[in-house]
């Protein structure tokens, strides 16, 4: 799918999520056609002539400036995600082999070395989740996930039946690894081994195709996320997304409890089973 088709889509979508009391607008009882604001209105809140607008939502959004994508993410309520997500979507199109779609690029030593040395679970993984590198106590906690190949969260999520069960909210999981990874195709459409996965899980799994559908974007940085780990049990933890200085391929994650905590306890033994496993 080209940008402007993607951007046409995006901001439809995102238009017929908003009801007029959201934006403050007067219902007159109107039977509507279409569900969300007109485009007439969304015009009016960005202060932009319906004409501008409608050629914004068939696509024609190249030579917007960022003041009326602003306008626009402001008056569809985007969140700071989405609104990245539009301006992504609006920037030219990168230089042929600005992006050759190629596997990434060995992980730095030293990086490795870092997350090796760290004493709760860490990874590095692509913006396309991939998992590139973990040390041995995230092997313990996602060893379902390592058990593939190429471990992908994605592939995990939609293809491996077990992620049902590893998710407390597995719904949410999935739809939010789709959000991703959108926005990550809006961010470099030209990833050629992006296209490729994305066109794998559309081919294998009707739920992607349907969560694909919501046209969602989503960029993970902190949270809470609560698995249920098949040795020991319900383990919420905190997630934090870090950017790897001098590298936007990769991205190393952790995730760790509150001392005292059950989730703590069972992270102390997940790690003495790594040990285990190791020896």
């Amino acid at each position: 799918m080209s940008s402007n088709d993607e951007a046409r889509d995006f901001l439809v979508s995102r238009r017929a999520q908003i009801t007029l009391a959201q934006v403050g607008l007067p219902e007159y009882g109107d039977e509507r056609r279409v569900p969300g604001l007109r485009r007439e209105e969304v015009a009016e809140l960005a202060g932009v002539s319906v004409g501008y607008y409608t050629r914004l939502e068939r696509g024609e959004i190249g030579g917007a400036s960022e003041s009326v994508l602003d306008a626009v993410a402001k008056a569809l309520r985007l969140t700071d995600v989405e609104r990245e997500h539009l301006h992504d979507l609006a920037r030219r199109s990168p230089a042929p082999g600005h992006s050759e779609g190629r596997a990434p690029s060995e992980v730095r030593a030293s990086l490795v070395r870092l997350v090796d040395s760290m004493g709760v679970p860490a990874i590095v993984q692509t913006p396309r989740l991939d998992l590139v590198a973990a040390n041995a106590l995230a092997r313990e906690l996602f060893s379902q996930v390592f058990e593939a190949h190429e471990p992908n969260f994605a592939r995990f999520n939609y293809l491996d039946p077990r992620a049902r069960e590893f998710y407390v909210d597995w719904p949410l999981a999935r739809r939010t690894g789709a959000a991703i990874l959108r926005r990550e195709a809006g961010r470099d459409p030209l990833d050629e081994v992006l296209t490729e996965l994305i066109g794998e899980l559309s081919t294998l799994s009707p739920l992607f195709r349907e969560d694909w559908a919501r046209r969602d974007v989503h960029e993970h940085r902190t949270g809470t996320k609560p698995f249920v780990h098949p040795e020991v049990g319900r383990l919420d933890l905190v997630f934090e997304v870090l950017e790897t200085p001098g590298d936007s391929t990769y991205r190393l994650v952790t995730y760790s409890a509150e001392p005292g905590t059950e989730a703590a306890e069972k992270l102390a033994i997940l790690g003495s089973l790594a040990v285990e496993r190791r020896d």
